[in-house]
């Protein structure tokens, strides 16, 4: 049990049926929203797809989701930035991938996108994803605190040169290099909890929350963020492709700053549950609202490592 937690409430969350309810909701909305796989060029929108429905567990859109509900807000409202969020999310796994990026040639189990598709076409189904969340993402409705602009706002901002963007060109940046502990966060804090804090944050606009509750829901988010980072970096270093979906040991290889190389294995274990017992700290607002964000974040913190 986490210190300072109710853990009650996520005892009895059923996580394992919430996030197969609210995937399978994911995935009808983003095939609804995307281009069929046989519109012209066929190419791309086929690129587009195998990328979206490679399997992920649709986990920055069940935390859209989830943040919604705290607030008392419906699926229906947020169900249009969730998927924004995803396609964000998976645009940026296409070039994260990329050979002059990280090179990798497996996702979520599967062949990257460039190994099926070329390079070329891998980086317009990126770049067609970025495209299209915008499309999707602004059909969602304003709100009385939270004008449709502002919305469109906060997903553009986490995704531009400031936020997201300018985590992955740190990242590139500091390859092969000794860097600090700070540096390395602000790497983390861009290239995953930046979108991560987003999808949250859009949930909470999207049921027109309180000023208090999006403060909560961005310190959540924030923590929640930067411990999945943090468990992402012990995972390459301790688990095999077979049980990460990905090539293990890439980041080493690449001699990409991680947190165990930084501050060491149990530093970085530790790290990751006193981020979790902040994100926890700061859904007590919520009550028991809370119930799926609890559990989402318990869920990312114990991953396998």
């Amino acid at each position: 049990m986490t210190k300072g937690t109710d853990s009650s409430s996520r005892g009895s969350f059923d996580l394992s049926r919430f996030l197969a309810a609210r995937t399978e909701a994911v995935n009808r909305a983003l095939d609804h929203f995307l281009p069929a796989a046989k519109v012209r060029p066929a190419t791309i929108h086929r690129a587009m797809r195998y990328s979206l429905f490679a399997g992920g567990k649709r986990m920055r859109p069940a935390l859209c989701l989830a943040a919604a509900a705290a607030c008392g807000g419906s699926e229906a409202d947020a169900m249009p930035l969730a998927c924004a969020v995803e396609c964000i999310h998976t645009y940026s796994l296409i070039h994260d991938d990329l050979p002059g990026m990280d090179n990798d040639d497996y996702r979520r189990g599967k062949l990257t996108n460039h190994k099926v598709f070329g390079v070329g076409i891998a980086v317009l189904a990126g770049d067609a994803l970025l495209t299209q969340a915008f499309e999707v993402a602004a059909q969602c409705q304003s709100r009385p605190r939270y004008s449709h602009q502002e919305i469109i706002l906060e997903l553009a901002r986490a995704a531009g040169s400031l936020q997201l963007v300018a985590g992955q060109v740190a990242d590139l940046e500091a390859e092969g290099k000794r860097i600090s502990a700070s540096q390395l966060r602000y790497i983390h804090e861009r290239k995953t909890a930046a979108l991560l804090c987003c999808s949250v944050r859009l949930g909470g606009m999207s049921a027109n929350c309180t000023p208090a509750q999006l403060e909560a829901l961005t310190d959540f988010g924030y923590h929640v963020g930067l411990a999945f980072q943090v468990i992402d970096d012990i995972l390459d270093v301790t688990q095999t492709s077979e049980k990460l979906g990905k090539t293990a040991g890439k980041d080493s290889q690449a001699q990409k700053a991680t947190y165990p190389s930084i501050v060491g294995l149990e530093k970085s274990r530790n790290l990751a549950r006193d981020l979790t017992q902040r994100a926890f700290a700061a859904l007590k607002p919520f009550g028991g609202q809370a119930a799926a964000l609890e559990a989402l974040a318990q869920f990312l913190l114990k991953r396998d490592r």
